[in-house]
């Protein structure tokens, strides 16, 4: 075993858990550095915390006098425990969390200081710009971008710096994040699903969307991380062979926590409940060294920010307890890549679900309204919701073990399946009291206070109804949960209004009564929306053969899938509901297409790299030590050594044929990507690195993952599958 392999596992294997100070219990400390309410009543003035609620509740401009008192009460909040610094905290399009911090101290004169924080640094900032992704909508000599606070995401402490969570916008304003076209697209749900609600309740004021994400990870001991440039350089292994044993067993899953992650685990939840993050679940996940954390459901724009902020802690925390969090979507080939699940619904004012199964007739035609205007949705859009997930590392995991496959689809269950199909037979266009109250979906099983979810689970679905939500189960755990929310939000809003215009001309044209006119639009669409929805098996080639009839789309590659983002269809839609422009639709499709040219490129670098300094000198040095032992052979037996030495001239040769194999594959790789590189165009770049560089990253690992097999293991210099996935 090579001496830094050797040492990275010794290290590893004599890590003990970090001793871990519970705080007590969790809701003492929930929030406990968040301006939250709490917060904002003790320091804010009456006036200034009437201009925060209006601006939280109604969208209120806060004018800049009141900034001024909440600024500065914020900073005397902030000075109050420890903070030095203040920063604004925003999503630009790298994927990352970004901040720039400046201190609250300030010089004012003949060798004096203060502590300031007024209103306009509050408010606003100007963060270079150009250095970001903007898809062509800043030039690198044009600096300029603004950061403007977002009130409806509380300002949290992390560490010594006071956290102000912003948008980001070009000097031109177009969006440079992602929180922009979230909030935009908020704001269109809201106003749409408030109109259609106000079928049911004309007490309805404002709808909001609400996420529970589950986020999945990988930890592995930082040594044995830091032993593998693949890991530290791509996020994954690009070449291992799959140990004996992975996850066939399928004993981690839910299995008892091992000490160090759950010492991780626990001081991580202790850095959440600070800062606002109702994280509440934790457990084993299927593959070996993978887990997965998830909170309490909250309002989408700060359920999102608090995915991102998590993320950002897990990695701090997970150093300090000698862990590397992978939040790649495939880190290990042959076991179960990480997604992140999101939990959608839409809630009103006064806290009813608008897809939780109702208890009178009037409710659930309720329910029946907004979730069958969201399959609607799905269906007329399921090309872009793809489109929303793409990326070079979800590209790995989309089809393979557990995950969803590319096609979108929902799944609804065996019972609901039933309704729609009883729903759609009804003739006369009316629905029965009767036929209204059966619809409560509540199913109680034979064992006592056991209530029994209205559908199953399908593990393969990508959009699946989950009782009282849909589970978009197809996000990559690396991804920034704004984009899917974003675009899902806006097609429900588009969907819910194209709703509401139908409705209401049928009132008017043909004299129908309110309930009817929406039964019989909601059982229309229930006969149009047949093709998106599937109960079996995604995986099956069945499925593929199926969809294509259908019509549905099975865009398996990033560049094919992102195609839709720039469809006069997409443009059409983001533009009508005010979410993106033309120019900032386009641009975010520059940015992704460069994403996924430069994680292509990068892993065909390292792997070239690894492949050619790694792995093929280990081989040739145990190679030539296998020569001299035939050569030790023929001096001992003569012109009889080939029988004895049969089996040392196999391995030889298989070992030669390798070696050849990885010289020349890569050296094409090198090939197609220099003209990869020439071409101008990004989109024929993408499509270049997809097609013609990214299949010899399988190919090469074929011949490496072969040779590890056959090589002594006392020689072979990169840490293992069965080291990576099993040293606690």
């Amino acid at each position: 075993m090579s001496k830094f392999r050797f040492n990275a596992i010794q290290t590893a294997q004599k890590r003990k858990p970090l001793e871990i100070e519970d705080f007590g219990k969790r809701s003492d400390f929930f929030g406990k550095n968040v301006f939250n309410d709490r917060a904002m009543m003790q320091y804010l003035s009456k006036e200034a915390y009437l201009g925060v609620r209006s601006a939280i509740d109604g969208g209120k401009k806060i004018d800049r006098k009141i900034a001024n008192q909440i600024a500065a009460s914020m900073k005397e909040w902030a000075i109050s425990k420890n903070v030095t610094h203040y920063t604004h905290w925003f999503q630009p399009l790298t994927g990352a969390t970004a901040e720039k911090h400046d201190a609250f101290f300030e010089t004012i004169g003949q060798g004096m200081a203060i502590e300031r924080f007024e209103g306009s640094q509050l408010v606003q900032q100007e963060p270079d710009a150009s250095s970001f992704p903007s898809g062509g909508i800043r030039n690198t000599f044009e600096a300029r971008g603004y950061t403007a606070w977002d009130p409806t995401s509380p300002a949290f402490i992390f560490g010594t710096t006071l956290c102000i969570p912003t948008i980001f916008v070009a000097y031109t304003g177009e969006a440079l994040d992602y929180k922009t076209p979230l909030l935009r697209a908020l704001n269109a749900v809201d106003t749409a699903a408030t109109s259609v609600c106000k079928y049911f309740d004309k007490n309805v004021k404002k709808v909001q969307s609400s996420l529970g994400w589950e986020q999945e990870f990988f930890l592995i001991d930082k040594a044995l991380a830091m032993s593998r440039p693949d890991i530290i350089l791509s996020g994954r292994t690009l070449l291992g062979h799959s140990p004996a044993k992975g996850q066939q067993l399928d004993d981690h899953y839910f299995g008892s926590i091992p000490s160090r992650a759950i010492n991780f685990m626990r001081e991580l939840e202790n850095e959440c409940m600070l800062v606002g993050i109702p994280v509440k679940t934790r457990h084993n996940e299927v593959a070996p060294n993978q887990f997965e954390i998830a909170p309490i459901y909250e309002e989408c724009n700060l359920a999102v920010d608090h995915n991102s902020l998590l993320m950002d802690i897990m990695g701090r925390v997970a150093s300090k307890h000698n862990f590397k969090v992978l939040f790649h979507e495939k880190p290990f080939s042959g076991v179960n890549g990480s997604g992140k699940h999101n939990n959608w619904s839409l809630t009103t004012d006064s806290g009813v679900n608008l897809l939780g199964p109702g208890k009178t007739p009037m409710s659930n035609l309720q329910f029946l309204t907004f979730f069958i205007n969201t399959i609607k949705a799905v269906l007329n859009y399921e090309e872009l919701l793809r489109a929303s997930i793409a990326s070079a590392s979800n590209e790995y995991r989309l089809g393979a073990n557990e995950a969803p496959p590319a096609i979108m689809s929902i799944f609804i269950g065996e019972q609901l399946t039933k309704v729609l199909l009883d729903l759609e037979s009804v003739t006369d266009g009316k629905l029965s009291p009767e036929e209204k109250t059966d619809l409560k979906l509540n199913v109680v099983g034979k064992i006592p206070d056991v209530l029994l979810d209205n559908t199953d689970r399908n593990r393969t679905s990508p959009f699946a109804f989950t009782g009282n939500k849909f589970e978009f189960r197809a996000v990559g755990s690396s991804a920034n949960c704004a984009n899917p929310m974003t675009v899902l939000n806006t097609i429900v809003a588009k969907q819910l209004n194209e709703f509401k215009i139908e409705v209401d001309a049928l009132i008017e044209s043909k004299g129908l009564k309110k309930d009817e006119a929406i039964f019989n639009i909601l059982r229309e669409y229930i006969k149009s929306s047949k093709n998106v929805l599937f109960e079996g098996n995604g995986y099956g080639i069945d499925w593929e053969k199926e969809a294509k009839k259908r019509k549905l789309s099975n865009n398996k590659t990033t560049p094919e899938a992102l195609k839709v983002k720039t469809s006069k269809k997409t443009i059409d839609l983001f533009s009508e509901l005010n979410v993106l422009s033309k120019v900032e639709v386009e641009a975010r499709y520059d940015i992704e297409l460069e994403e996924y040219t430069k994680h292509i490129q990068i892993e065909s670098r390292v792997l070239g790299d690894v492949a050619g300094n790694h792995v093929v000198p280990t081989a040739v040095r145990y190679q030539n030590m296998l020569i001299e032992n035939v050569k030790g052979l023929k001096d001992i037996f003569g012109k009889d050594f080939e029988e004895h030495a049969r089996e040392q001239m196999r391995l030889i040769k298989k070992i030669s044929s390798h070696i050849e194999s990885i010289h020349s594959k890569v050296d094409a790789m090198i090939s197609e990507r220099k003209k990869a590189n020439k071409l101008k165009d990004k989109e024929k770049k993408a499509t270049a690195y997809c097609n013609k560089v990214k299949p010899y990253l399988e190919e090469i690992r074929y011949h490496c993952d072969k040779l590890e097999i056959m090589v002594d293991d006392e020689l072979w210099p990169l840490t293992k599958y069965r080291e990576l996935l099993f040293t606690r």
